[in-house]
């Protein structure tokens, strides 16, 4: 069975920073392109980055390049997302998944909250 466990959300001022963690089991993870996505209160879910396999591939929204940063640890199964420079409208629960229709796959969820 897929998990995926998100952590790392908090409450932050603008221009603040936090480094999100996503710990992967019951796939191969090493094998999988990892994604990370989020819906703020009202609206729908908003891919922000993936990452390949093998680390050396990204992408990011336009909204977010510069100051975000998707990185990955395939000995621990985790994924990462470092958040710096937030804004306010980064405010929003954040998810990882490994890419299935819909991003169903996702986990709990770990909130952030930009705010002053």
């Amino acid at each position: 069975e897929v998990q995926l466990v998100e952590s790392g959300g908090g409450s932050v001022q603008p221009g603040g920073s936090l480094r999100l963690s996503c710990a992967a089991s019951g796939f191969t993870f090493a094998n999988s392109w990892m994604h990370w996505v989020r819906q703020a209160p009202g609206k729908g879910l908003e891919w922000i980055s993936s990452i390949n396999s093998g680390g050396d591939m990204t992408n990011y929204r336009n909204s977010v390049k510069g100051r975000f940063t998707i990185s990955r640890d395939n000995a621990l199964n985790t994924l990462y997302l470092q958040l710096n420079s937030l804004k306010i409208e980064d405010t929003a629960m954040y998810y990882c998944s490994k890419g299935d229709v819909g991003y169903t796959d996702r986990g709990q969820g770990t909130q952030v909250t930009v705010s002053s």
